[in-house]
């Protein structure tokens, strides 16, 4: 069954057991675990062991979930560095199996001329040699996760070699593994003018992570849907419902944050009225 969510560093002033008490109060019971808690996590907690059974015992003690969970956002698994990312990203993936998260969203997507982590331009850098370096760690921490329920989902990226149907079920059947799917990004779909629903008919099945986000096509705004973007959510749905999806109708709209505590909650009454709305009408 899907269910409405919105990623977790939506209040991103609260506490943890204060998210998920604002959440609740206002009929959201899931969340994607963000980027920013994940770090939060593994720092206050100090083992990713620690870390995903506090997260855990937060849940069963609410009823709450995080189905879902952004990995590191700034890993880019195809700069120079790239095995000591491996090391780093298999504590996540730790954490996410303690905590019960089974749909963790990687970036992945990597373009000749973009800057690296440290900002030096990797034009010089052969598509072959982003390849190898990407299933290198893709390679590793499939292995690593393989036998359990966590799927890794590559995120639609961009002006990336990822950024449409196309190159992620390249990637798909290149690694061909049970634990590897797409997380489908709205707003950075809408960037590239492939329509949503071609893109989840394309990809079908391996669809297993959602970012639902709006923009009007010309930058990655990450808004509200039914403001000022473009993104067609109607065959959003219709896409989902004729690819079986069943995962998280998940919010990621940090351009609409930026509010005082109570506008973000009364924001998040609207959300839950959309979503209703979107599967009641599409």
């Amino acid at each position: 069954m899907i269910r409405p969510s919105v990623w977790s560093t939506y209040f991103y002033e609260l506490s943890m057991p204060d998210k998920i008490a604002a959440f609740t109060e206002n009929c959201f019971w899931c969340s994607e675990l963000s980027d920013e808690d994940g770090h939060a996590m593994l720092e206050q907690h100090g083992s990713p062991a620690a870390a995903g059974a506090y997260l855990k015992k937060l849940c069963d003690d609410t009823g709450f979930a995080f189905p879902q969970g952004h990995l590191w956002l700034q890993a880019r698994i195809t700069d120079a560095d790239y095995m000591e990312k491996i090391d780093i990203l298999k504590k996540w993936l730790d954490m996410y199996l303690e905590a019960g998260i089974h749909r963790a969203v990687l970036h992945g997507g990597s373009r000749a001329g973009a800057p690296d982590t440290y900002g030096k331009p990797t034009a010089e850098l052969s598509y072959e040699e982003m390849k190898h370096r990407r299933m290198t760690v893709l390679g590793a921490l499939l292995d690593h996760v393989k036998g359990t329920p966590l799927v890794i989902c590559m995120e639609n990226l961009y002006k990336t070699d990822l950024d449409t149907s196309a190159g992620l079920m390249a990637l798909m059947r290149e690694a061909n593994h049970e634990n590897l799917g797409i997380c489908l990004d709205t707003g950075h779909l809408n960037l590239t003018g492939e329509p949503q629903i071609d893109f989840l008919r394309a990809c079908g099945s391996y669809v297993k992570a959602l970012h639902i986000t709006d923009n009007e096509g010309e930058r990655d705004q990450h808004i509200i849907p039914f403001g000022k973007g473009t993104v067609d959510f109607f065959s959003v749905v219709r896409g989902l419902r004729e690819i079986g999806y069943d995962g998280l109708f998940n919010y990621e709209i940090p351009g609409d944050r930026h509010a005082p505590d109570q506008i973000l909650r009364y924001k998040l009454r609207y959300l839950h009225s959309v979503t209703d709305y979107l599967f009641k009408n599409a």
